[in-house]
C-alpha cells in the first residue's frame, strides 16, 4: 500500500488532523471486530469485555477501583458486573480488612473467556507493531498517551506499567 505521510509541521494541518482521526475510528472498529463478533454469541457486549479485561489485570481490584479505572456509571457497572457474576466469569469477594469491600477475580471460566478475547486483539497488534517496527511503536504509543487527558497520565502510565 501507497501511503502519503505528512511532512514537518503539515500534520497539524486540519485534513491531516481528520485522517489521523478517521485512523483511528477504521483501527478501533477492525480491533473490536473479532472480540465483537465473540461477545455476539455470548450476549455480552463491549462493556463485559472491558470489565473481564481489566478483572483480569487487577486481580483483588474493589468495585470502587474499577469504576474510577473505567470511568462508567455505578448503574452501568452494576449491570454488567450483575451478568458476569451470574454466569460464572467474576467472583466477588469481601474484603479481609472491611467486609463491605467487594473485591474482583476472574474465574477459571473467566480467564479462558478473556484470554480468547485477548488473543484476537494481540494479533492484531503484534502484526501491527511488527510491520511498523520500534521507531513507529513508540510514536504511537506516544501518541496515544498524549491524547489521555493530562490530569490521568501518570495514573495511566501506572497501569500499563504493571
Amino acid at each position: 500500500m501507497q501511503r502519503k505521510l505528512p511532512h514537518s509541521n503539515l500534520y497539524l494541518r486540519e485534513e491531516e488532523l481528520r485522517r489521523g482521526i478517521e485512523l483511528l475510528y477504521f483501527a478501533y472498529r477492525d480491533f473490536t471486530r473479532d472480540p465483537d463478533n465473540i461477545l455476539a454469541d455470548s450476549s455480552f457486549g463491549r462493556a463485559h469485555h472491558r470489565v473481564l479485561y481489566f478483572v483480569g489485570r487487577n486481580p483483588g481490584t474493589t468495585v470502587s477501583g474499577l469504576l474510577s479505572l473505567l470511568r462508567i456509571t455505578k448503574q452501568s457497572l452494576s449491570r454488567v458486573l450483575g451478568q458476569l457474576v451470574e454466569d460464572g466469569y467474576v467472583d466477588q469477594v469481601s474484603g479481609v480488612e472491611d467486609r463491605r469491600q467487594r473485591l474482583l477475580y476472574l474465574t477459571d471460566k473467566g480467564k479462558a473467556f478473556e484470554k480468547e478475547l485477548f488473543e484476537t486483539q494481540r494479533q492484531r497488534v503484534a502484526e501491527a507493531y511488527k510491520k511498523a517496527g520500534p521507531e513507529a511503536v513508540a510514536g504511537f504509543w506516544e501518541v496515544l498517551l498524549n491524547i489521555v487527558n493530562e490530569e490521568e497520565r501518570e495514573a495511566v502510565l501506572r497501569q500499563i506499567e504493571k
